[in-house]
């Protein structure tokens, strides 16, 4: 299974820093984008499998947010390395979406829906408004989406080892 976050991600993130000079020096303060509590205190592998599907899903939004807000401030779509490392994000985001859902299938260990998300969230995340604004909260957001992509690989590598060892039981 491609993951997310082992090739595309951070060649995505290195070309939003080559395209916006100021993010070379900046890291994001403050907490993650997204923060919710773990299923139980003591999640199963499968219950961190379904946290990290919940927030992958959140990071889908993002992206496809950001892609409409730089849609509607350039009027057309980009072309070359950007968009083609952007598709292929978003692609692979969806698969890693539609693998853990189908583990998640028999709707055990799903955590509770996060709140819906509303597009016009992201920019209130970091102060300003206007272009930094929407470059910064873009940086966050692929950040993010690194993390949850990370936080995915870890749980099925997890969920997956489990399983192996209850099947040789």
């Amino acid at each position: 299974m491609p993951s997310c976050s082992r090739q595309s991600l951070p060649i995505l993130l290195l070309i939003q820093k080559a395209r916006e000079s100021f993010l070379s020096h900046h890291v994001p303060e403050g907490e993650r984008l997204l923060i919710f509590d773990l299923c139980a205190d003591t999640p199963s592998s499968a219950q961190r499998v379904g946290h990290a599907h919940s927030a992958l899903s959140r990071c889908l939004e993002m992206l496809e947010c950001l892609v409409a807000r730089e849609m509607e401030e350039l009027g057309e779509e980009f072309e070359g390395e950007y968009e083609t490392a952007r598709k292929t994000v978003k692609d692979r985001l969806g698969h890693l979406l539609h693998s853990t859902g189908a583990l998640l299938e028999n709707g055990e260990d799903v955590c509770a829906p996060l709140p819906e998300f509303q597009c016009v969230e992201g920019l209130d995340e970091v102060e300003g408004s206007g272009s930094f604004a929407a470059k910064l909260w873009t940086y966050r957001v692929l950040l993010e989406l690194i993390h949850w992509s990370d936080s995915a690989a870890h749980a099925l590598r997890l969920l997956h080892s489990e399983r192996e060892n209850e099947q040789e039981l």
